[in-house]
């Protein structure tokens, strides 16, 4: 089957990591990761936020349109890296385009505001439902955008984003749209968010030895959970068929959900990965895959099931492997296209980046091919195959 395929004309984020890919590749390319600490949930607590001049760029966005001071972070993280998108993309009120931008959890602390006043008081605010639904993540980009094409919200856990581009990819290849705007954003840094992490014995411990590096991603030894939660937001612009502004090509999709055994399952050897990846390989070899950006969010057996998935597919031929887990935590919702990012770096500079915990991978060739891969709670997994333009 020979697919059409579908380029990415144009990416922007807003991270831990900045808000420009010159900022974004130079944080990369140092070996810090971004996380501080909080006092949330009545502790202190390592969190991955927003850079201050980043949030200078969130408030800007708020302050632009009198509707927008009533929206939640998640809304406005997203707003600010698709007016970027949009621009770099150089598309206009003119173009048909469709927005799907999803979040993991969607308005967290407007709707964690607005309940505890509901609790305080026994009223809610008039804006409390329309500014906490789901939906309101790509409605409100395609009203600041000002587009006419669908637009379309959803939570699929932490592989969230990148859910949103296999739709892209899907309602490009039917011929039902020729641009796609696509991504995810998520602003999850509460007391109750974090509260919950810690009672699933999954969050980093603030005393454990490796406090400067209190993720320890794609370290597949270590003895605890340290998974550390980030915020942020990321989009692309998607288009059918080649174009003089590609920056790289999505080449191969794949998709698989596990069979839950519980709430929050993965099989040993992540039988949900192994699927997606074979799924976006139909028309690659594997040995023609140069990196793989892991999940890997830092927990004990989502990182070594992930590995044990890899080498099932892979056998001897392991690719390159990396993770930002390590720097920005995890963005749930969002956490995928943020990898896709550091995909589309690696191959704009033709650079591994490697992850502070293990074995130095060396570069041996021109990066070509790299697969990314998102799974969320219920074994949601999806993994995108892109080549350089």
């Amino acid at each position: 089957m020979n697919l059409q395929k579908i380029a990415i004309t144009a990416f922007s984020s807003i991270s831990p990591l900045g808000n420009n890919a010159e900022e974004v590749w130079k944080n990369y390319l140092n070996n810090q990761h971004c996380f501080t600490k909080q006092f949330l949930d009545q502790q202190d607590t390592s969190v991955a936020a927003l850079s201050a001049d980043s949030e200078q760029l969130v408030t800007a966005v708020r302050e632009s349109d009198s509707k927008y001071k009533f929206l939640d972070d998640s809304v406005l993280f997203a707003l600010t890296a698709s007016r970027k998108a949009v621009e770099k993309a150089g598309w206009n009120k003119e173009d048909i385009f469709g927005i799907n931008i999803g979040s993991s959890r969607g308005a967290t602390d407007l709707f964690e505001k607005h309940y505890k006043e509901y609790i305080d008081t026994g009223k809610a605010q008039t804006l409390a439902s329309p500014t906490t639904t789901l939906g309101n993540i790509s409605s409100w980009i395609a009203h600041d955008l000002q587009s006419a094409g669908p637009e379309i919200s959803h939570s699929i856990t932490c592989s969230t984003a990148l859910h949103a581009l296999l739709n892209g990819v899907a309602w490009l290849r039917s011929g039902m749209a020729d641009k796609f705007l696509v991504g995810g954003s998520e602003a999850p840094l509460t007391d109750f968010t974090i509260a919950q992490m810690r009672a699933l014995k999954i969050y980093s411990r603030i005393d454990q030895n490796e406090e400067a590096w209190p993720n320890l991603a794609f370290d597949f030894e270590k003895t605890q959970n340290t998974m550390i939660l980030g915020e942020g937001a990321a989009v692309c612009c998607l288009e059918a068929g080649e174009k003089d502004n590609a920056i790289a090509y999505v080449t191969g999709v794949g998709y698989a959900t596990e069979i839950l055994e519980h709430n929050i399952s993965i099989s040993a050897e992540a039988d949900c990965f192994q699927k997606s990846m074979k799924m976006a390989l139909q028309q690659t070899s594997p040995e023609e895959v140069d990196v793989i950006v892991m999940h890997a969010p830092g927990t004990i057996k989502g990182d070594l099931t992930e590995l044990r998935a890899v080498e099932k597919v892979f056998g001897t031929q392991i690719p390159l492997l990396t993770t930002n887990k390590w720097k920005i935590g995890h963005t749930f919702g969002a956490s995928g296209i943020l990898s896709l990012e550091l995909a589309l770096l690696m191959l704009e500079h033709d650079t591994f980046i490697n992850v502070p915990f293990g074995v130095v991978q060396e570069q041996t060739k021109p990066l070509r091919k790299i697969l990314i891969n998102a799974v969320g709670f219920g074994g949601n997994a999806v993994s995108v195959l892109i080549e350089k333009a």
